[in-house]
């Protein structure tokens, strides 16, 4: 029985699909006119363990992100660099996908580009306008808050309080907080399209209910994203679908993530610390980054910083190096022990362990905390030499599984590491064979040493 963290309800609820077993979930994209950043990594790798978890325990998911690929910021990047904005759009994309696929976020099915599906957000704007939620002035088409009493109910804000213009200032709106469906542009900014009030552009908020009513109709499962997206993002999102199908509510299950903070200050390009993810992988092993975000529940805030970075991959270093010590012991090791039972069973209470951790919201800390703890004794039987061939595979079949569930192959002996490592060890391994020619046993004994403090196995044969 999963439980889920519902940000509607403040509350965990368990988790019951629409549609028996079939899931629909989706999760803001990028809007693409720059490289993301390890912020847009940690929400994504969240979700694709969520992914992942949903369909280990025999859900058929449906993922799907959009891909913001008209917006103002576009625009004015593509201004700057005399580019053409939809040229700039792709290219930022492109990036965008080949982190993802670094990072190990694979499970999504569908990207939806907002360029794509205008015929669906211009018809969505006119059900909205025909039902007296949207008017037309002389700026764009706006959404008339004061006629959905709802909104705000995400961010548990009243619509009294909520007086906050989101976009430039039209003496012609009728409520300070009523957002943009329609942009009207002239033909010669770029990206526009004509429609039923002239030549323009789409808001933000529109692509994402235009999108996901034309795959997953008015409701569905999942909505996830950032804690930055619930107000104005999402609220918009649920008065939009709401109001334009009569039908509530929108989404049965609203997931956010956490901030991801560099150490205790909020990510900015004004501060320096803002961190892209090609530039965190220039220094760091995918999954060590990918460890580092599992570490903490996904809706807690995280802090990165290098030192931490460092804890996950030595984390991570311990698995793997277990794992490559029962490779080693499976051919050594007898068929069978008395000990095999006792094994087994404790084998079972870890497995029930780490998914009862998962099934509570997704908890990957408590989860790998079980991971650790079953580490340590299985180092034990193994010291005390009671571990048989039957009983090796077993845990290796098993850390598999939970790997495949938290994205690591934890069969990688390249963690951390890189060419320029392997090159390192290589230069080592044969600096020491020189030192041994040469009779320096000491310094050649301790290189081996300090190889092995490292998780490096080097024998004389």
């Amino acid at each position: 029985m999963i439980k889920i963290y519902n940000t509607m309800t403040r509350k965990k609820e368990i988790f019951e699909p629409r549609n028996e077993n079939r899931v629909k979930i989706f999760v803001c994209g990028p809007t693409v006119y720059d490289n993301s950043h390890i912020g847009h990594a940690r929400t994504y790798i969240s979700f694709d363990v969520i992914a992942r978890y949903l369909k280990y325990r025999g859900f058929s998911v449906f993922y799907m992100q959009n891909i913001t690929d008209v917006d103002d910021k576009i625009l004015k990047r593509a201004e700057e660099t005399g580019r053409d904005p939809l040229e700039l759009a792709r290219e930022f994309e492109l990036k965008y996908l080949e982190d993802m696929k670094t990072l190990g976020v694979e499970n999504v099915n569908f990207y939806a580009r907002a360029t794509e599906h205008i015929h669906e957000i211009i018809s969505q704007i006119e059900t909205l306008i025909e039902k007296g939620f949207a008017y037309e002035t002389d700026k764009g088409v706006y959404f008339d808050e004061s006629r959905f009493p709802d909104f705000g109910k995400l961010s548990n804000r009243n619509l009294e309080d909520l007086t906050v213009h989101r976009i430039g200032p039209d003496s012609q709106k009728r409520n300070p907080g009523d957002f943009a469906l329609w942009k009207k542009r002239d033909d010669d900014e770029g990206l526009n399209w004509e429609s039923p009030w002239g030549c323009g552009r789409p808001g933000w908020h529109i692509e994402d209910t235009a999108i996901t009513e034309n795959y997953f109709g008015p409701q569905y499962d999942i909505h996830g994203g950032g804690l930055d997206l619930i107000f104005p993002h999402h609220e918009a999102e649920i008065a939009q679908m709401e109001a334009a199908s009569g039908q509530k509510p929108m989404v049965r299950y609203w997931m956010h993530t956490g901030f991801l903070n560099v150490k205790g200050e909020k990510m900015s390009k004004s501060l320096g610390n803002f961190i892209t993810i090609k530039e965190l992988l220039k220094d760091y092993d995918p999954e060590v980054f990918r460890f580092f975000v599992l570490s903490t529940h996904y809706r807690s805030p995280i802090d990165f910083s290098s030192e931490i970075l460092e804890q996950s991959r030595s984390g991570l270093e311990r698995i793997h190096k277990l794992v490559e010590t029962l490779n080693e012991l499976e051919d050594t090791v007898p068929d069978t022990l008395d000990s095999d039972e006792d094994n087994i069973g404790k084998l079972y209470e870890f497995k029930a362990e780490f998914l009862d951790a998962m099934d509570n919201d997704f908890n990957t800390p408590l989860a790998l905390s079980s991971l650790f703890e079953f580490i340590r004794d299985v180092n034990r039987e193994i010291n005390h030499k009671n571990l048989s061939k039957k009983s090796v595979k077993e845990i290796k079949n098993l850390i598999t599984e939970f790997g495949k569930i938290l994205g690591f192959n934890f069969y990688d002996t390249k963690i951390g590491g890189s060419d320029v490592q392997d090159g390192l060890i290589e230069i080592l391994k044969d600096t020491r064979e020189k030192l041994r020619q040469k009779k320096e046993w000491e310094l050649a004994d301790d290189i081996r040493s300090k190889l092995g403090d490292l998780g490096i196995n080097l024998e004389d044969k």
